[in-house]
């Protein structure tokens, strides 16, 4: 569907789940994929699987909580020709608690990746873009960057967050050929939740969905892959939802 011929990709959180499926896509689209996890096994099996298909990957592991590291992650996109797309989609869930009873540790480690880690990414990101020519951005947000969910305050408050840092760098570089957008998923079939949750939560997570199951990785992958294709040209500043109906009623 989408042709990325001569493009050079950043994904982060690219070791499985939904970064893995958006970074398997792009390659098959033509894309060298910058494949970006914090394990190294994890990247290394993503890459595998690209070069396997006939594809072009570069393992890179990073800390998306680290500034330094996204400058790294651009050098390495640089040295294949330039960067033109990237996804900022690794993320955590972070500790259950009521907001009154929250861990201080665990709401920095949640805002450290989920926030500061796409606006360290687009921070390093926009300056190459823009040495590149142009490019587009998608930054993963989640059904949860716009209703609430309880005993999950940082992570609904660093997503609602991501939405509005999405909108801000949407308008600042509409006309320097950058596009930036997000991209809502509702629950989705990835190790995080799987590794996390038996099947009796699961279902019922399901049973939120007007369509009565959870998402695919690949689902959330075609939509993600549409807006940073040319398909999208005129799309930019926005929050698109894949979320099975969940925020419909």
């Amino acid at each position: 569907m989408f042709d990325f011929t001569g493009k050079t990709a950043i994904v982060t959180g690219a070791g499985s789940g939904i970064g893995e499926a958006v970074a398997l896509e792009l390659a098959a689209a033509g894309a060298h994929v910058i494949v970006s996890d914090l394990q190294s096994d994890a990247c290394a099996h993503v890459c595998a699987a690209i070069l396997d298909r006939g594809g072009k990957a570069t393992a890179c592991v990073a800390d998306v909580a680290d500034p330094q590291a996204h400058e790294r992650l651009v050098a390495c996109a640089e040295d294949t020709g330039g960067l033109h797309l990237a996804v900022n989609n690794a993320g955590i869930g972070g500790a259950q608690a009521p907001t009154g009873d929250y861990p201080l540790d665990a709401w920095r480690q949640v805002m450290g990746v989920n926030l500061d880690g796409v606006f360290y990414g687009m921070r390093a990101q926009i300056p190459a873009m823009q040495r590149a020519g142009g490019g587009a951005i998608v930054n993963m947000a989640s059904i949860l960057g716009t209703v609430g969910f309880a005993n999950s305050s940082a992570y609904v408050a660093s997503k609602h967050a991501v939405i509005g840092l999405t909108k801000t760098a949407a308008m600042e570089y509409a006309q320097k050929g950058i596009r930036i957008n997000a991209v809502g998923p509702a629950f989705i079939q990835t190790p995080l939740l799987t590794n996390n949750l038996d099947q009796e939560m699961l279902d019922g997570l399901a049973g939120l969905h007007p369509v009565g199951r959870i998402g695919t990785p690949e689902e959330v992958s075609a939509l993600t892959c549409f807006l940073l294709s040319d398909r999208a040209s005129f799309i930019t500043g926005s929050y698109h939802l894949v979320d099975g109906g969940y925020t419909a009623p």
